[in-house]
């Protein structure tokens, strides 16, 4: 990739974080003036994983064939919010997805982004197990929930493809395409999720 193109990507990635950042602050805003004076709060940024991965403990073998640097880091995972219940000590982590998309008046390339995708780790056996375990949440529900801000939240291939990941736990994604509408959000949170922080 040359100076040009880097030069673009770099201006894509910063208007990019700015409305990634702009996503994240409407969501929080809403649950935080929703859980005032209640058993629910919202937490920006938890730091209950931020070393998860840098304390896995690696085989013998394992660690004969990779590099071993003689030194501690931290290495995890921060999850966007975290909305817990102080009195039944459940937590539910939450993940907000902002992206363009395929819609009316854009091209299909508009819809190439792959913030969906890096939103699917949350669905691996190991961090399944460790974000119910932390959330004290049952083995037979996800201990997540992902929001999704933007044109992806209209996109006819994007909606596709999240609708066949979640498959019947389709209560834990919630399409946001309208951010000024707040009581479609509110409502998909009280009627489908926080009965699992009760």
């Amino acid at each position: 990739m040359g100076t040009k193109e880097l030069r673009k990507r770099d201006k894509w990635q910063d208007e990019s974080g700015k409305k990634a950042q702009e996503a994240e602050d409407t969501f929080y805003n809403v649950f935080s003036h929703k859980f005032k004076n209640s058993d629910l709060q919202i937490h920006r940024r938890p730091s209950d994983f931020k070393d998860v991965y840098s304390k896995v403990k690696l085989d013998a073998d394992t660690l004969k064939e990779i590099y071993d640097p003689k030194e501690t880091w931290k290495h995890g995972l921060i999850p966007d919010y975290s909305i817990h219940n102080s009195k039944t000590n459940k937590t539910l982590y939450v993940e907000v997805k902002r992206q363009d998309g395929w819609v009316e008046g854009k091209p299909r390339k508009a819809g190439r982004g792959n913030a969906h995708e890096r939103s699917c780790k949350f669905f691996t056996p190991g961090l399944l197990k460790i974000l119910r375990e932390a959330g004290n949440i049952d083995n037979y529900t996800l201990p997540f929930w992902i929001v999704f801000q933007g044109d992806i939240a209209r996109d006819p291939k994007r909606v596709r493809e999240i609708t066949t990941w979640y498959d019947s736990f389709d209560k834990h994604f919630f399409l946001w395409y309208d951010t000024s509408n707040t009581s479609s959000i509110i409502n998909h949170f009280d009627n489908h999720l926080c009965h699992l922080l009760e």
